[in-house]
């Protein structure tokens, strides 16, 4: 409920009056009564309500009358009235409001109307209040400047000269009104979206090991603004563990605004970042702010930072040293305080070493590292993941799933996972799916073979497995030729992907998820097999 206020109710009949105060009472209001035109004028002194709720017909002065005396004395006319009358033609309506008064109620009313129009006239009023303290405050200290120019031997050029800085100042403060409005919507937008968003898993499920040392990490670098890097695989839980240190942090009550930075075009992401003047390049039909702007005060969890390009990476190291940057379009440059958390599932090093990221940046986000470790390294965190997993899904789709029979856990135990904790939810989720009893039927959930790319030293095997046909190797064995390479096959297999999938890479019927890869792996590959979508004829 708004904040209650002060009420003064005036009606010449006591028991209507005495109605209409137990309504607002109930609401959390203190209300006043009085009992004619003179009697209101006096209490209106006494007690300086907010606001006014006064029957137009009383014996003596009528509410047209003391509505018309309030609104013509400035230090009452900010009072907000209300005319209560039996008559609700259209001409009477127009003489009780052109008295001064602001509403006008038709008898009998319905109390839920009563209070709802007092509850808008209270806000309204408080607006009104802290806007007129605003301006006394400026006008107050023009008056002081005034005066001071006044005792100037240059009186003219320093009361123009004043007058200018002092309007300047006023569309500073209300450029700057805007810019704390804006974003406050902007904010509001981002944690709507947010909330809308399902995470991979709702909390951290361990029971201990490897990731425990992870969670001590964490507790060492969240109360500091060190800036951290999580590396790990994809799907070991590198977003939950930058949340957990944003929420450890003196920075919790801000946003912690997120960033994909492999999900996005590369001509969107500057954008993203950084924001955009209106009509910096086709399309930007109004201004934006960017992420970073977003996250001022608080923490900006950048994921796959690895994917950023030179050009970029660049202007992303100026913002980790220095807090500043420029919207795209402008030639303002704009400071703020965010804390960086960055994750990777790419080699940063080797990055470095192969030329394709920067090493300022990399020592600069390697301030506080953080390895996610897979979940092949911590099987004793396989039971307590599995049966989290299932309560949660079996809630979720309505099965009676309650137990993961030894043989089917065993099975869990022994898998490698090269999805990590998120392939071994969608497992448990089919499996729940599939399930027809009690127990969790496994079988057909868990992939019969190796997904593509589980393991680095078994990467071509696994494209092999993956498309047995081998249509190059075929062709070459029965024209008489060599052997295809491993890379061949591969580089062949990818292609046939690519052209099935219309060369999309990312998304549901993207290549990356028909070979089981992360787009981030499979332009990887590309790159380094020297696949490239052929040019349209």
């Amino acid at each position: 409920m708004d904040s209650p206020g002060s009420i003064l109710i005036v009606d010449d009949n006591l028991q209507s009056a005495r109605l209409a105060g137990d309504v607002l009472e109930a609401d959390g209001h203190r209300v006043h009564l009085a009992g004619d035109g003179e009697e209101c004028l006096a209490r209106v002194r006494e007690h300086a309500p907010d606001v006014i709720v006064l029957d137009r017909v009383m014996p003596g002065l009528s509410g047209d009358e003391v509505a018309r005396r309030i609104k013509d004395d400035p230090a009452l006319r900010n009072i907000k009235i209300i005319i209560l009358s039996a008559k609700d033609s259209p001409t009477d309506k127009a003489a009780g409001l052109e008295s001064g008064a602001d509403d006008y109620l038709a008898k009998p009313y319905d109390r839920r109307e009563l209070t709802a129009r007092v509850r808008v006239h209270l806000r309204t009023k408080k607006a009104e209040d802290t806007l007129q303290e605003a301006y006394g405050e400026v006008e107050r200290k023009v008056r002081e400047r005034t005066a001071e120019l006044t005792e100037s031997n240059q009186r003219l050029t320093s009361e123009i000269g004043r007058r200018q800085q002092a309007q300047e100042a006023l569309r500073k403060a209300l450029e700057e009104v805007e810019r704390l409005k804006n974003r406050l919507e902007e904010e509001n937008t981002y944690l709507r979206d947010e909330i809308r968003t399902e995470h991979d898993f709702e909390d951290i499920v361990i029971r201990g090991g490897p990731f425990q040392k992870v969670l001590h990490r964490v507790s060492q670098v969240a109360p500091t603004d060190a800036t951290v890097l999580i590396q790990g695989e994809s799907g070991t839980g590198k977003e939950l563990i930058a949340r957990a240190v944003h929420s450890n942090s003196k920075r919790e009550s801000r946003p912690l605004v997120k960033v994909n930075c492999a999900a996005l075009p590369a001509n969107l992401i500057e954008s993203e970042l950084f924001g955009h003047e209106k009509g910096a390049f086709t399309g930007a039909a109004a201004r934006k702010s960017g992420r970073f702007e977003l996250a001022d005060g608080g923490t900006i969890f950048l994921d796959e930072i690895g994917e950023l390009s030179t050009q970029l990476q660049a202007k992303m190291l100026r913002v980790l040293q220095e807090g500043e940057f420029e919207r795209l379009g402008s030639s303002r440059t704009k400071q703020v305080d965010v804390r960086v958390i960055a994750a990777t599932n790419r080699d940063l090093a080797r990055a470095v070493e192969s030329g394709e990221f920067r090493e300022d940046l990399f020592f600069r986000l390697n301030v506080f590292p953080i390895h996610c470790p897979p979940l092949r390294e911590r099987p004793q965190d396989i039971p307590v993941l599995a049966g989290h997993f299932l309560q949660k899904y079996s809630a979720k789709i309505g099965r009676l799933v309650r137990r993961i029979p030894p043989a089917a856990m065993k099975t869990l135990e022994e898998y490698h996972w090269p999805g990590n904790v998120r392939e071994l939810e969608n497992v448990i989720e089919r499996a729940v799916i599939l399930s027809g009893g009690p127990d969790l039927a496994l079988e057909e959930a868990l992939p019969a073979h190796p997904p593509y790319g589980a393991h680095s030293n078994q990467h071509a095997h696994s494209i092999q497995h993956a498309h047995s046909n081998h249509h190059a190797y075929s062709n070459q064995h029965a024209q008489g030729g060599a052997p295809a390479t491993l890379m061949e096959i591969e580089k062949q297999s990818i292609e046939e992907a690519l052209e099935q999938c219309n060369w999309i890479i990312e998304g549901e019927k993207g290549a990356a998820s028909r070979l089981s890869l992360p787009p981030s792996s499979l332009r990887s590959r590309m790159k380094k097999l020297g696949i490239r979508k052929p040019s349209p004829s």
